[in-house]
């Protein structure tokens, strides 16, 4: 097994705990205010919209999905997932946590997604035409067309397939994060008033 591939498969398996100490991390270095909050949103709503609408479309595992988002770019759920993350960076207004972030998804999901795309290319035939078809990451303008009778769920979207991916907990994360920054910036604002008494 090269270097390559086993940092493939470490980097797969520490992406969620190392998500969830750098949320800690991210919380202590966190200098929200009321614009950068407001100005958040502007990456962190249709970084989870794009999340929920892709996960009512792949069905992992069993169909090679190339339809709704998927159309536009061959990983739209870790693309929401860096859409919300970077979102949150602006809300912190942490310059420090921004190029931390940038590291980090650089470190852990570029490996990923190769490790699999690898995957994706031995099990089903289609890839690689997929592949030349529909970017890695940023999307493309248009949505790649491909023959009706390629996708065999019909190619729509799915709420049971969102409620089977458990999408749900990115909209409730997101949620408990705005709710944790608003308390930061709250403690931060009773600080300022204290000090001036």
């Amino acid at each position: 097994m090269s270097e390559r591939t086993r940092w493939q498969k470490v980097a797969r398996r520490i992406r969620v705990p190392l998500g969830f100490v750098f949320a800690g991390v991210f919380l202590w270095l966190a200098r929200p205010t009321g614009k950068t909050m407001l100005l958040s949103l502007l990456l962190v709503v249709p970084g989870v919209w794009l999340r929920a609408y892709a996960a009512g479309y792949v069905r992992k595992n069993a169909e090679l999905t190339f339809t709704g988002p998927y159309a536009y770019t061959r990983n739209p759920l870790y693309l929401g997932s860096m859409m919300i993350a970077f979102g949150f960076a602006v809300a912190a207004g942490s310059w420090i946590i921004l190029i931390a972030l940038a590291v980090l998804f650089a470190a852990i999901y570029i490996p990923t997604i190769q490790g699999e795309e690898g995957y994706l290319r031995e099990r089903f035939a289609g890839f690689d035409e997929y592949a030349a078809k529909v970017p890695r990451l940023l999307p493309r303008l248009t949505p790649a067309e491909f023959p009706a009778n390629e996708n065999a769920s019909g190619g729509r979207f799915s709420w049971q397939q969102w409620r089977h991916h458990r999408e749900y907990n990115a909209l409730m994360g997101a949620g408990a994060i705005y709710l944790a920054l608003a308390v930061r910036l709250f403690l931060q604002h009773r600080i300022v008033i204290a000090g001036l008494r």
